[in-house]
């Protein structure tokens, strides 16, 4: 059977698994394990630094070579311990997507980032989700792949796609937050007004 026409890359429902919890006590800010997600807009980093906090455990981040757009260890460390960071840089766009399904495939470690260039296909992203749900089977984690894609995003498959934008004109420290998509969810919006992963977190409907 080849890769292409596996059953896990068709459409029928997907077994549900466990999750990451954006706000513990807030069932529409869960992100499914085992599945590939996708965040855009300005603040996308800023994101995946707020679900790295919410985990346990290594995260591997992966990027291209000529990304001038680094995480910086000082900026880091009020969301999130930069010491469980493993930064892969990759010489090739077509290496970044090969790093993120073998590291999802392994399910050494929880969170997966892969910072792209552009935006990839639908079949990548299908073979992502198989490697994923592989790796929650095999390995010590049930991982969620991150991809943080540019512009307003748009790759096709993904779990669900999230959009984050400073909002830091009136109040310090306040986001907007949109779920653009989602399996099970539908489109909302939100204000955030939190520091930080550690700060105290208010949630407002947009």
């Amino acid at each position: 059977m080849s890769l292409t026409h596996h059953p896990l890359l068709g459409r029928r429902p997907v077994r549900a698994g466990p999750d990451i919890a954006l706000v513990p006590e807030k069932n529409e800010f869960r992100l499914t394990c085992g599945r590939v997600h996708e965040a855009c807009g300005m603040a996308r980093r800023t994101f995946a630094l707020w679900l790295a906090a919410q985990t346990t455990g290594p995260i591997l981040w992966i990027t291209p070579t000529w990304n001038r757009d680094r995480l910086n260890p000082e900026g880091m460390v009020e969301w999130v311990d930069p010491g469980r960071f493993i930064f892969v840089n990759a010489i090739r766009a077509e290496d970044v997507l090969w790093s993120l399904e073998e590291a999802l495939r392994a399910g050494a470690v929880p969170l997966v980032v892969g910072d792209l260039p552009g935006l990839p296909s639908l079949t990548q992203v299908r073979r992502m989700h198989l490697a994923a749900e592989t790796g929650g089977k095999d390995g010590p984690y049930v991982p969620l792949g991150l991809l943080l894609t540019p512009d307003q995003g748009g790759a096709q498959g993904v779990e669900s796609r999230w959009h984050m934008t400073s909002d830091h004109a009136n109040t310090p420290g306040s986001w907007h937050l949109q779920r653009l998509r989602a399996r099970t969810a539908p489109q909302a919006q939100w204000r955030l007004q939190i520091p930080n992963a550690r700060g105290s977190l208010q949630i407002k409907a947009a």
